[in-house]
């Protein structure tokens, strides 16, 4: 990769992996779905007006049926699943729980028929990767020291987020990405809006929580998406699919310098599980 798309590999890296953090302290005083709102509401209202000027925001209403779809699997139910779980779990054990996401889409594309999954480096890396979810989920929740139901919550929006990748880019492939979120976030912010009018604290929130809510939206939400795309023009979506290792590394360093979190015995053995099994089941053979 040239310097610049160095660059853009990391900070995106650095955006994505930062979220579990922040979510961490805004839902010590926001509820999770006030917190998924405000996230929302933000990033639409930057990503609206690029897609705007860049002529794409109409034209993504044309699939509106699938981001519809998309925002359910990608926003709508992961983001508030994992703030919620948020409130019980660490931030480094979430991120790691969401490097899951490429072994759940080797999954999905061997059902679309993708018969390279079926090559032994894909099928060692899903194999490694279920034991490391095995061996993580069984130390922790046997532990006492993360509760099953936030576990399994973190999971579920992990195979979501596998999902809705690959279900909108077969459906609109040729939609601007940027566009695709915009109306995705917008979609969210209206499906979350009463229950965030209802929740939203009646108290003063600390400046800690409000910094949180605006670092989600803007960095984590909206700048990350325009990176991220800038990213894969200069590498492509396979390579650009690798972010996830510097996500959770991330995650997990942050977690513990910043919030004091544990290095759980769970998470030293699962984490080189993952992403080892995560590695190897994305990484598609050039022949077949």
């Amino acid at each position: 990769m040239s310097r610049r798309n160095w660059l853009l590999f990391v900070t995106v890296g650095l955006m994505w992996g930062i979220p579990y953090l922040f979510i961490r302290i805004a839902v010590r005083e926001f509820s999770p779905a006030s917190v998924v709102f405000a996230r929302v509401i933000i990033g639409a209202a930057i990503l609206v007006p690029i897609s705007m000027k860049q002529g794409t925001f109409k034209s993504a209403f044309k699939g509106i049926k699938w981001i519809a779809l998309y925002a359910l699997f990608e926003m709508i139910g992961p983001w508030f699943l994992i703030t919620k779980a948020e409130t019980r779990i660490p931030s480094g054990l979430t991120g790691l729980l969401v490097a899951t996401v490429p072994i759940w889409s080797t999954v999905f594309t061997a059902m679309h028929g993708d018969k390279s999954v079926w090559h032994a480096k894909r099928l060692f890396g899903i194999l490694i990767g279920f034991i490391g979810i095995v061996a993580l989920v069984g130390i922790e929740s046997f532990s006492g020291s993360s509760p099953l139901w936030a576990i399994f919550f973190v999971l579920l929006s992990s195979v979501g987020y596998a999902y809705a990748v690959i279900m909108i880019t077969r459906a609109l492939p040729d939609v601007s990405g940027i566009a695709i979120n915009a109306v995705a976030m917008s979609i969210t912010a209206l499906v979350y809006a009463p229950f965030a009018a209802i929740q939203w604290p009646r108290d003063s929130v600390s400046f800690s929580a409000i910094f949180a809510v605006v670092v989600l939206g803007v960095i984590c939400t909206a700048l990350a998406f325009i990176v991220f795309f800038a990213l894969l023009n200069g590498i492509g979506a396979a390579r650009g699919s690798l972010i996830t290792y510097l996500n959770t590394a991330f995650a997990v360093m942050l977690g513990v310098f910043f919030l004091s979190e544990p290095f759980t015995l769970g998470i030293g053995i699962g984490l080189p599980m993952v992403l080892i099994g995560s590695y190897f089941a994305s990484h598609k053979p050039q022949e077949i």
